[in-house]
C-alpha cells in the first residue's frame, strides 16, 4: 500500500517563513522585511524566492541558509533562489515591521521613495524612535549595518539607527 503525502499549503509555508528573523534586525522577520518574494510549488519542489536588501548585502548567504533550514525541516527537497531584479525597495517592508523597528529603537524608513538625501540622512528630519522628537542629527551615514544611518536625538540624548530608504 502506498502512502499518500500532501504538500503543505502556500499559506502554511509563509507562516513558517514569518518565524525566520532577519539576521541584522532580529526583531523583524524576513517576511516583515519584504525580502521573501515568492513561495511556489514547481511540481514536487518547493521554491522560495528571496531578494536581498541590496546586491552586496553581506547577510545574503546567512538569509539563504536560514530560509533553507526553515523549509527543509518539512520539505527536504526545497530550493531557495536569490533574485536581484527587480531590486528590493523599502516600499516592500510591511507596516507592522515599521512599528517593531520603532519599539526597538530603530527609526524606520519615512517615505516610499528613495533620494540621495534620504540615503545619507542629510537635510532630512528623522524622528527619534524613542521619544518622537524631530530634533535629531545624523552622526554617521552608516550605522550598525550599511542599510542604516546613525543618529542622535538632541531631546532625549539617545543614539539610534535609521533604516535608510532605497
Amino acid at each position: 500500500m502506498s502512502q499518500v503525502t500532501t504538500q503543505p499549503s502556500i499559506n502554511q509555508i509563509w507562516e513558517w517563513l514569518d518565524a525566520v528573523p532577519d539576521p541584522e534586525i532580529p526583531v523583524i522577520s524576513l517576511v516583515d522585511l519584504g525580502i521573501i518574494r515568492d513561495v511556489a510549488w514547481e511540481g514536487e519542489t518547493l521554491v522560495v524566492t528571496v531578494t536581498p536588501t541590496y546586491s552586496g548585502c553581506p547577510a545574503t548567504d546567512v538569509i539563504s541558509e536560514d530560509v533553507t533550514s526553515a523549509v527543509r525541516a518539512v520539505e527536504p527537497g526545497a530550493r531557495v533562489e536569490v533574485v536581484l531584479s527587480p531590486a528590493w525597495t523599502t516600499d516592500w517592508i510591511l507596516p507592522s515591521a515599521h512599528e517593531k523597528m520603532r519599539e526597538h529603537g530603530i527609526a524606520p524608513p519615512e517615505q516610499a521613495s528613495a533620494d540621495r538625501a534620504f540615503l545619507t540622512g542629510e537635510g532630512k528630519i528623522i524622528p527619534c524612535p524613542r521619544c518622537g522628537s524631530r530634533d535629531t542629527k545624523m552622526v554617521s551615514a552608516f550605522g550598525s549595518t550599511a542599510c542604516k544611518a546613525h543618529f542622535t536625538c538632541t531631546s532625549c540624548l539617545e543614539p539610534f539607527d535609521h533604516f535608510k530608504c532605497f
